[in-house]
């Protein structure tokens, strides 16, 4: 269940992310309140996660999934350029986490 927890925290982190973008320095009220909600249900599913597996391993996996989400929907949805320097940079975060998770098995 752990895993399924940081998966929904994740997926929190990355909304929590986009709807910043959206809410424009606080000023608009729905945005603003879709990343209020986002910050509370991403951080007590990361809290849950944690409860049973190792902070070295969950706290990077959900920031990097996180990472990657908000990189990709950036790109999606807010047209923002998607370099080679950014790819290879996802990739290298994919990398390390992959790594972390490896070096707790």
């Amino acid at each position: 269940m752990a895993w399924v927890y940081l998966a929904l925290a994740a997926i929190f982190e990355v909304i929590f992310a986009i709807s910043m973008k959206y809410a424009d320095g606080f000023t608009r009220p729905v945005p603003t309140l879709i990343t209020a909600v986002a910050v509370v249900f991403g951080i007590s599913f990361l809290t849950l996660a944690m409860k049973t597996l190792p902070v070295s391993v969950a706290y990077p996996i959900w920031t990097a999934v996180g990472t990657l989400g908000t990189v990709i929907l950036g790109f999606v949805l807010l047209r923002e350029p998607l370099t080679a320097m950014k790819i290879v940079s996802a990739l290298a975060i994919v990398g390390g986490v992959a790594g972390l998770k490896m070096s707790t098995a």
